[in-house]
């Protein structure tokens, strides 16, 4: 018997190697039919005695997933990634614009008004996705050197003494974001690099378009319906003496920010995060660590000279004596019946306070006291704030500079309309950040900002924004300064018109 055995288990195991063998040669661009024929192949082996019942199911069960597998993975890829990629997903977006922008001075003053027309283009185009061991990533490039902005004119000639057709110096491409991040819990992250905007804020305070640079701590908690939150960054503001050692030379803005989400119901939710901005580093000299003035050229003389942002007698961008609280806060709802459809509603608003704001004007005043006309610091000029409404289709994520208006979301046949009020005064806030379009990126300047954005497709938004602002206090200049409307101060009023045609990926 034994003899007669070893033969029989000799054989077993042979057609067990063949079977399996034969499993693996069956080409793989016909998935359906090498299954068929193996699995006949395994019922005549197991009809035979060769295969016991759980021998051929378990042929026919590995079969299945690898003639699977090969049909999922389609065929090799030529590009050879490491594996501590997880996830690459790329994004950006190509913008196209007509822009009007203009301004008025003071009556007897010349030029009486300034304007730019222009048509532009912007392009940003990125990755980002996650890494092994929780770690995260991302990289942008996009065109435009200005951190407020990443648009490029039309037939603008840049290159020196260049009158080229279709000069290209405006048009290189620079690093917008590059960023690493480490997620070890579910309730705290932290990010190294140049990075998009983490912090709740509006662009009353940042420019949307500024990614700051530095490192950043977020810890998060939900109790119930609330989502609570802590955020702190440390950003490298300025470097005005490179060659000096590191981080005795640069400027930091430090920022800690508290804040909570109260989901209210399914529909319906309030957020509001206050935030305390310090400047660290600020008193090194060189750079915008001077006073700030932001009078321009003096008495008599409302045009600013060339230089005159950066002169202390005239400056318009000096970080002394900033210590803001910022307090955002929106409020979202649903309207579930209107003649087109559920619609999504936003209140939202922000507020700032300078604690220092007084110092900021007694600084300014003593830099130059020939600008002003009047013979004494003009305090209670510390306050800005912002108040809008906005309505938009059902789906998409809304924020201070997220959704359609913002084309950071699209889906076909989706709308978004906002609204705000805003008010800065002039020694409220740092103006080298606030938003450069509206109104300007300056300081002591009031009006309306009005937007509407459409999505044709699931990737083409049209958008016209428009925006008005006149002056706050007529004994001040309209501080800060701009490479799109630079040296006027101060401006009277202010227009803005901008319409929008965006490739969103």
């Amino acid at each position: 018997m034994k003899k007669d055995k070893q033969p029989h288990h000799k054989t077993k195991v042979a057609f067990l190697a063949g079977a399996s063998a034969l499993i693996a040669l069956v080409p793989q661009t016909h998935a359906d039919n090498s299954t068929d024929s193996v699995d006949r192949l395994l019922n005549k082996l197991e009809q035979k005695g060769v295969l016991t019942t759980s021998e051929a199911d378990e042929l026919k069960a590995e079969n299945s997933a690898d003639q699977t597998n090969n049909v999922n993975q389609g065929p090799a890829s030529i590009w050879k990634i490491s594996n501590t990629f997880k996830s690459i997903n790329l994004f950006g977006d190509l913008r196209l614009r007509y822009e009007y922008r203009g301004v008025d001075n003071l009556p007897g003053v010349s030029p009486k008004t300034f304007y730019r027309e222009r048509f532009r283009y912007a392009l940003r185009v990125g990755i980002k996705g996650d890494l092994a061991d929780n770690f995260y990533y991302g990289l942008r490039l996009e065109t435009s050197t200005n951190p407020r902005s990443p648009w490029a004119t039309f037939g603008n000639n840049t290159t020196a003494g260049s009158v080229t057709p279709s000069d290209k110096a405006q048009s290189a491409i620079n690093i917008g974001q590059a960023f690493i991040g480490w997620r070890p819990t579910s309730w705290f992250d932290i990010t190294a690099g140049r990075m998009p905007m983490p912090l709740y804020i509006t662009p009353m305070v940042w420019d949307s378009d500024i990614n700051p640079e530095g490192a950043f701590e977020k810890f998060k908690y939900t109790i119930d319906d609330v989502d609570l939150f802590v955020d702190m960054g440390q950003f490298d503001y300025q470097d005005p003496s490179s060659d000096s050692a590191f981080p005795s030379s640069d400027t930091f803005v430090l920022a800690w920010q508290a804040g909570g989400v109260v989901r209210l119901n399914d529909t319906t939710s309030f957020k509001i995060a206050p935030v305390v901005y310090t400047y660290a580093g600020d008193g090194t000299s060189g750079g915008l660590n001077q006073p700030f003035v932001g009078q321009g050229n003096g008495p008599g003389q409302n045009v600013g000279v060339p230089g005159g942002s950066s002169v202390t007698l005239y400056n318009e961008q000096g970080l002394d004596h900033l210590l803001i609280l910022e307090v955002p806060e929106e409020f979202d709802f649903e309207i579930p019946t209107t003649p087109l459809g559920s619609m999504h509603g936003r209140l939202f608003g922000d507020f700032a306070y300078n604690f220092e704001g007084d110092q900021r004007a007694d600084a300014a005043y003593n830099a130059n006291p020939g600008a002003f006309p009047v013979t004494h610091p003009i305090h209670g000029q510390n306050i800005a704030y912002q108040v809008g409404i906005g309505f938009g289709s059902e789906g998409p994520v809304y924020g201070p500079t997220q959704g359609l208006v913002y084309g950071s979301t699209s889906k076909k046949n989706t709308w978004e309309t906002r609204f705000y009020w805003q008010h800065i005064e002039q020694y409220a806030l740092d103006v080298n950040l606030i938003d450069s379009d509206f109104f300007e990126g300056r300081g002591n300047l009031q009006g309306f900002y009005a937007s509407f954005a459409y999505s044709f497709t699931d990737a083409i938004i049209g958008t016209v924004r428009i925006g008005y602002a006149d002056r706050i206090n007529s004994d001040l200049g309209t501080g800060g300064n701009n490479l799109d409307i630079p040296g006027l101060n101060p401006i009277r009023y202010y227009k803005l018109l901008q319409t929008d045609l965006t490739w969103r990926f």
